[in-house]
């Protein structure tokens, strides 16, 4: 079972067991005996789950709510398996997820046209399908209240048209999802923590996801928890690395766009000199080797995200 990480605020993280250690985060929040999840991992994640509760001395009974950023399988391939688990647990999503969830079939034949079929059923399995009856639509600005603690979801496209982000107003922290990048543990440096961007896969919108970006940061947040992977500080300095980041992708991503069928592996190399060329600035001490093995799965995903991308501009 992965080791449970404690931060302030009844805050908590454990892996997801996804892909490699420290690749993916699932947080538990703890208020007043009561209890909500935020993303889920794969079906995978359940036992570590299970066990975060009993280590807090909690019981599957105290669930109230199975929080998803968005609907991609990494973060809710393992919603069904946890709800069937939390019987009095509802699953809040963005309204666009949520027949997804109810029903996840073409969920499930999306992911098999990025990934593959063999892939995807290694990967997360059989996704179940969750009760509509106990599915809450988290429109903009919808409130959550978990014992008397407040989560405010907002509506974040972006990275996804089906994304959310939501604001913990007991501790000011928000938990992001895919919107605020990803940032690597393996990586941190003196204390400091770096951050890259994500395009992956469909609905990468690189203007709208700026103002998402813009949006959380009104909020003035403290800390911000990344599902890659968990929590990030000093976020001012962060938001604007990653604004500087998403331009630097777009200009790899046009500086190909006319490389015919090399076009993907040769953005996916200029996403990999950008990976070394920011690491090496942050100080990161680590063999370059290493800091693209780490970031293996994202800098191809980022790579036909911006293909992708290139092909809604024509």
């Amino acid at each position: 079972m992965s080791p449970l990480i404690c931060y302030e605020h009844g805050i908590h993280a454990f892996d997801a067991g996804y892909v490699r250690p420290m690749l993916a985060a699932v947080h538990l929040v703890v208020e007043n005996g009561r209890a909500a999840f935020v993303d889920t991992g794969t079906n995978a994640s359940l036992p570590s789950a299970l066990a975060a509760l009993e280590v807090l001395g909690l019981t599957p009974d105290c669930v109230d709510y199975v929080m998803l950023t968005h609907i991609h399988l990494d973060h809710a391939g393992g919603a069904g398996a946890m709800m069937r688990q939390f019987p009095r647990a509802r699953l809040v999503v963005h309204p666009r997820g949520a027949r997804h969830m109810a029903d996840p079939s073409r969920l499930v034949a999306g992911a098999n046209a990025v990934y593959g079929a063999d892939e995807v059923s290694r990967l997360y399995g059989d996704v179940l399908p969750i009760d509509q009856t106990r599915i809450i639509e988290a429109t903009h600005g919808l409130k959550v209240d978990l014992a008397g603690r407040e989560f405010v979801c907002l509506d974040t496209p972006g990275h996804a048209r089906h994304h959310i982000c939501i604001v913990d107003r007991r501790s000011g922290h928000i938990f992001t999802g895919d919107t605020f990048g990803l940032s690597y543990r393996e990586l941190d440096t003196d204390g400091r923590q770096f951050i890259f961007p994500t395009s992956t896969p469909s609905q990468f919108e690189p203007q709208v996801l700026k103002e998402s970006i813009d949006l959380l940061m009104t909020y003035r947040p403290q800390a911000m928890y990344l599902t890659h992977f968990s929590q990030v500080k000093d976020v001012d300095a962060k938001a604007r690395d990653l604004h500087r980041l998403i331009d630097a992708y777009l200009d790899i991503a046009r500086r190909e766009e006319n490389a015919g069928p090399e076009r993907q592996p040769r953005i996916r190399n200029g996403l990999a000199q950008l990976l070394i060329d920011e690491t090496t600035k942050f100080g990161c001490r680590l063999p370059h080797a290493e800091i693209l093995e780490i970031f293996a799965m994202d800098l191809e995903l980022n790579a036909q995200g911006l293909v992708v991308w290139l092909d809604g501009q024509r």
